[in-house]
């Protein structure tokens, strides 16, 4: 099923894109990008579909006019649910999962939601269970609740907007959404408990073609009114994807973005902790995977962080100083909840590139944690814009203990998503991460991990 050009329709929290995936070497030959804004107006701060639909289709005919589209595949960020009534219309607006209103009837979810051991889904801030979602727009909403024909996870929506077939898919209600149960691979409890399976639409796996494109999505942009649509995949697992498919275990594979997700194959049995966000997502192939994760991308941000080049001179009076910053930015999730960060040295009195190496550091110590939090083992593959930070790479490396690996060839989401599109998968191509550090590195990297949990 070689596919000469795929489009990818990539919705992440921060970003949306549509790119465009040659079939046969796996790269990105062209790309268009959109801030993806919350709306915050009533009912609740919401995400902007009728923005994002109008971008997918401007650019699905941009970009079909510059090389013909043959195949769409979708992937999305996980926490999202979006409900739609008989005609296929939104009942309500699609919830952004950092509003904490869900969390007004924590006690009321808590009698009822499922067990970690049963759902993999731990407890987590603001909206990110999307069961908890939910249960708070059943209950604050019952009207417009009550004419929900379907469910449908994120990704799902847009295949559903794109194609007119509903179908539900386990990446995205396996990614801390208390709606499904990896081991036993079937719906929790919740599911039945609250009524909802009637409304869950049939499940179909990612790679499945759920039909050709609407006509009315064929006539707004130009594609072949037979070009065909696949399920989609919630976006860590797009990343996990090419490996899954062509990699032995074991390993771990890091995707980073908004959030830095570690996600490990072959683990080493380790008994997950649901205070310290580690969780089970679950991978395209429906099996269970240890998983942690921390909003790693957007404290990179909000810290000022940049991944240009750092000197070894710099990387080593960092070292020497003991200059670090311990967790947690933000302080609401990730393996140290409601910790408060702080820099053990006055940032002030850092050089820029100082400051730069500091919170390179950090990043790595975080997600090494993360890691040993979930039994990982073998080599760590480092996915996304983190890839290009050596300070993080080598930090990485020395925290572990482990072979680190960046990819020679195209990765990510959208590569990873094009995968289920395509009939063969080469494996990704990768280099190992060859940088050292001082000596001194494994002492500040025991010191760090120290003081992070004491």
């Amino acid at each position: 099923m070689a596919a000469a050009t795929i489009a990818v329709i990539d919705i992440g929290k921060t970003n949306a894109k549509v790119a465009l995936v040659d079939g046969a070497n796996f790269r990105e030959i062209a790309v268009r990008t959109t801030p993806n804004g919350v709306v915050d107006v009533s009912p609740y701060p919401h995400f902007d579909t009728d923005r994002l639909w109008a971008f997918i289709l401007d650019s699905l005919k941009a970009l079909n006019a510059e090389r013909r589209i043959d195949r769409i595949s979708v992937t999305t960020h996980g926490a999202t649910t979006a409900l739609v009534d008989a005609d296929g219309i939104l009942v309500l607006p699609v919830l952004d999962y950092e509003h904490d209103g869900p969390q007004e009837l924590l006690a009321e979810y808590e009698a009822l939601r499922p067990r970690f051991s049963d759902t993999g889904t731990p407890k987590l801030p603001m909206g990110l269970n999307a069961g908890m979602q939910l249960y708070w727009q059943s209950r604050l909403f019952p009207d417009a609740f009550g004419r929900t024909a379907a469910i449908l996870m994120y990704a799902q929506y847009w295949s559903f907007r794109l194609t007119g077939v509903l179908s539900g898919e386990v990446t995205s209600l396996g990614c801390h959404a208390d709606l499904w149960e990896p081991r036993r691979r079937r719906y929790s409890s919740l599911v039945a408990g609250q009524g909802w399976s009637s409304l869950m639409p049939p499940l179909r796996k990612a790679s499945d073609v759920l039909g050709p494109i609407r006509p009315e999505v064929a006539s707004a942009t130009g594609l072949g009114p037979d070009t065909p649509v696949h399920c989609g995949i919630h976006d860590s697992n797009a990343s996990l994807l090419p490996y899954v498919l062509t990699t032995p275990s074991p390993y771990a594979v890091v995707s980073t973005g908004t959030w830095v997700v570690c996600m490990a194959m072959g683990a080493k049995a380790a008994e997950l902790d649901e205070r310290r966000d580690t969780l089970v997502n679950v991978n395209a192939l429906g099996d269970p995977v240890p998983s942690a994760r921390f909003m790693g991308g957007r404290a990179f941000s909000s810290l000022g962080g940049t991944n240009a080049p750092v000197s070894e001179e710099v990387l080593a009076a960092v070292l020497s100083q003991d200059a670090m910053l311990l967790p947690s930015i933000p302080s609401d999730s990730g393996p140290y909840p409601g910790r408060r960060a702080h820099w053990t040295v006055d940032r002030a009195v850092l050089r820029p590139e100082e400051v730069q190496a500091v919170i390179a550091f950090h990043l790595a110590l975080m997600t090494a944690t993360c890691l040993s939090l979930i039994g990982a083992d073998g080599p760590t593959i480092v996915e996304g814009p983190f890839a290009g930070n050596d300070p993080y790479l080598s930090m990485l490396k020395v925290a572990t203990g482990r072979d680190v690996l960046v990819g020679e060839s195209a990765t990510g989401t959208s590569v990873g998503a094009a995968c289920l599109a395509a009939g063969e998968v080469p494996k990704p191509r990768l280099r190992t991460v060859e940088l050292g550090l001082h000596a001194t590195a494994a002492a500040y990297a025991d010191r760090w991990r120290s003081l992070a949990d004491g």
